[in-house]
């Protein structure tokens, strides 16, 4: 199951912490279907050290990471850069929260 689910009293509203590619990896893939990291990374053709860094959340998902993987399980690469993209937004929108306050549009 999912872990990123948290609660916060914003506006009584439920929000979701940044979900990192990895966690849908392991959590949707690799668990499900038995799979080590040993395993995805020998069909992907990289080091075993790179999916279990991504795994592990401690790197993302690079360009040629999500064309391997998209192979490898029979999905696009656009969705695995996707979810990076999705969550680097994410963290950052959190990260710079008080100096966006300050930013007035232009336009």
């Amino acid at each position: 199951m999912l872990k990123s689910l948290i609660t916060t009293e914003e506006k009584n509203t439920r929000k979701l912490a940044p979900l990192h590619p990895g966690e849908i990896l392991r959590e949707e893939y690799m668990e499900p279907l038995g799979l080590s990291a040993g395993k995805v990374a020998k069909a992907a053709q990289v080091p075993r050290t790179r999916i279990e860094r991504i795994v592990r959340e401690e790197i993302g998902i690079t360009a040629d990471t999500a064309l391997r993987l998209g192979k490898v399980f029979g999905t696009t690469p656009e969705f695995w850069m996707n979810l990076q993209a999705r969550y680097d937004l994410l963290v950052a929108k959190a990260a710079l929260a008080g100096e966006m306050k300050g930013i007035k549009g232009i336009v």
